[in-house]
C-alpha cells in the first residue's frame, strides 16, 4: 500500500503539540519572573522613598558641628628665613712668636688666661746682646771723638794764632775809628790840617782791610782741612750709631710683649726651651666680640643685605640663642661650594661663644611689610614645595568655606597670604583637616582648655 506525501504522521503531529506546551510553559515561567522582579522593584522603590521621606527629619537631629580652634589673617611684617651653619672667630687675634732666636729665660704658663696689651709674656736670654751693646756703645764715643778732634783740633797752634790776629785786627780798627773820629772834631774846630785828618782816615781804611783779611783766613783755613778726612769720620759716627741701634732693637726683641688684650687659646713653647726667630710661641684672641662667619649659597645671599636681622643659635654649647645684624657680605663666591661668606658680628662680654666653635645662622632675608600672613597650619598645600592650597575661612554663621590661596614668604610658623585674602579673615588653624566645605563649625576657647589644667593644679 502506497504512502500519501501529503498526510502528516501521527508521531510528528505528537511532537508537534509537546514543542507547543513546552514553550506555554517557558512562557508562564517567564511572566511569573518578570512580575517577580516588578514587585521586588517596586518594594525597593517604596523602601528608598519612605527612607528619602524620613532623612531630613533625621539629619536635622543628628548634623554634627566640628570643634575647631581658628586665627586671624593679618597684615604684619615676614621675611623668609635663610640658614647656614658658620665659625665662630674672636673679633682679634694675634700669633705672638719671637723675633731673635734664643733660649726662653721665663715664661709663665698662659694657657687659658687673660693678658693685657702691653704685658710682658715672655723674657729671652740676652747677656751676649747687651756685651755687644757695650762693645757698640765705646766704639760710637770713639768715633765721635775723633770727629771732634778731626774739626776743631787738628792744628791747635795755628788755630790761636788766626784766633789772636782776628782779635788784634778787631782791637786797631776799633783805635783808628776812635782816633779818626777825634781828629775829625778837631778839624771841624780848625785844630789840626786837613793832611792830617786824611792820614788818620786813612789808617781807619787799612784796619779795616786788614780785619777783613784775616776774617777771610780764618775761615778759609777751616774749610780747608781736609773735606775727605772730615766726611770719613762723619760717616763712621754714623755706622757706630747704627750699630747700637741694631743692637738696642734685639735687645728690645728679647722682652716679648702682648700686642692685643685677650685669652690665651694656645702656647707652643715653653720656659727653657729655644725660641727660634719666626716661630709662635702663644695664640691671643680677644673674644669679648666674636665674627660669625657663614656660608650661604650664592642665590639665598642674593636677598640678602646689610643690617638684616640674624638670629644666632651655638650648636656645641648650652648659649642661649642670641640676634644680631649682617655686618659684611663677601664680594666673591667660592667656585667649588658656589657660597658666599657672610660675616655677623656679636657681642660676647661673658664668653659663652668658643672661638672656633660652630653655630646656626638664620638670616631674615626678603622682608615684606603689610603682608596678609596667617599660621602656617592654616594652609593646607597640594605638595610640600607647592605655592597654591587652601584655607578654611568661617563666616559670621560659623561655617568653613574652603578658600583657594596663594603663599608666598614661608616661615616655620606664618606663611604670607598673595593672593585669596584681603586680611582680617577668620581661619581654621586646628581642625582643618579632611573638614569639608560648608561644615558648621564651633571656635574652641582658650580658657575652656585651661581650665582642666587648673583644676589639676589645686590640691
Amino acid at each position: 500500500m502506497s504512502k500519501d506525501p501529503n498526510r502528516i504522521d501521527d508521531d510528528e503531529v505528537d511532537r508537534l503539540l509537546a514543542e507547543q506546551r513546552r514553550a506555554r510553559i517557558v512562557r508562564q515561567r517567564n511572566i511569573v519572573l518578570i512580575f517577580g522582579a516588578l514587585v521586588v522593584l517596586l518594594l525597593v522603590v517604596l523602601i528608598v522613598w519612605r527612607v528619602r521621606r524620613s532623612k531630613p527629619e533625621t539629619e536635622a537631629e543628628v548634623t554634627p558641628t566640628v570643634s575647631v580652634k581658628v586665627a586671624k589673617a593679618e597684615k604684619e611684617t615676614i621675611a623668609a628665613p635663610i640658614t647656614a651653619v658658620g665659625t665662630i672667630w674672636p673679633r682679634e687675634k694675634a700669633d705672638v712668636g719671637a723675633k731673635v732666636s734664643a733660649q726662653i729665660k721665663s715664661m709663665p704658663l698662659l694657657k687659658n688666661k687673660l693678658v693685657r696689651a702691653g704685658e710682658v709674656i715672655a723674657v729671652l736670654e740676652s747677656r751676649d746682646l747687651q756685651a755687644q751693646r757695650a762693645e757698640a756703645l765705646a766704639a760710637l764715643n770713639e768715633a765721635r771723638a775723633n770727629e771732634r778732634s778731626l774739626v776743631t783740633g787738628t792744628i791747635p797752634k795755628t788755630n790761636a794764632e788766626d784766633q789772636k790776629a782776628l782779635n788784634d785786627a778787631h782791637a786797631k780798627v776799633n783805635n783808628a775809628r776812635a782816633t779818626f773820629e777825634r781828629r775829625r772834631t778837631l778839624y771841624d774846630k780848625g785844630g789840626i790840617s786837613k793832611k792830617d785828618l786824611e792820614a788818620s782816615q786813612l789808617d781807619l781804611t787799612t784796619a779795616e782791610n786788614e780785619l777783613r783779611l784775616q776774617e777771610q783766613t780764618v775761615a778759609l783755613r777751616t774749610r780747608s782741612l781736609n773735606p775727605n778726612d772730615r766726611a770719613l769720620a762723619a760717616a763712621r759716627t754714623a755706622e757706630a750709631q747704627q750699630h747700637l741701634a741694631t743692637l738696642d732693637a734685639q735687645l728690645s726683641y728679647a722682652t716679648i710683649r702682648s700686642p692685643i688684650t685677650g685669652i690665651v687659646t694656645d702656647q707652643f713653647q715653653y720656659e727653657g726651651e729655644f725660641a727660634s726667630a719666626g716661630g709662635k710661641l702663644v695664640t691671643i684672641a680677644d673674644t669679648s666680640s666674636v665674627i660669625v662667619k657663614a656660608p650661604f649659597s650664592d642665590t639665598a645671599v642674593a636677598q640678602v643685605k646689610t643690617g638684616d636681622t640674624v638670629t644666632v643659635v651655638p650648636t656645641d654649647t648650652s648659649a642661649e640663642e642670641m640676634h644680631g645684624q649682617v655686618t659684611l657680605l663677601g664680594r666673591s663666591s667660592d667656585p667649588t661650594s658656589r657660597t658666599v661668606e657672610v660675616w655677623v658680628t656679636l657681642g660676647n662680654g661673658d664668653g659663652k661663644l668658643r672661638a672656633n666653635g660652630a653655630a646656626q645662622v638664620t638670616i631674615a632675608a626678603n622682608s615684606k611689610d603689610d603682608a596678609i600672613v596667617v599660621p602656617t597650619s592654616a594652609v593646607t598645600l597640594e605638595a610640600s614645595n607647592a605655592t597654591e592650597g587652601t584655607v578654611m575661612v568661617v563666616d559670621d554663621q560659623n561655617v568653613a568655606h574652603e578658600t583657594k590661596v596663594t603663599i608666598g614668604i614661608r616661615t616655620p610658623d606664618k606663611v604670607e597670604i598673595v593672593e585669596g585674602l584681603k586680611g582680617g579673615e577668620t581661619v581654621v588653624i586646628e581642625g582643618n583637616y579632611a573638614l569639608s566645605d560648608g561644615t558648621k563649625v564651633e571656635v574652641a576657647k582658650e580658657d575652656e582648655k585651661k581650665e582642666p589644667d587648673e583644676k589639676e593644679k589645686e590640691p
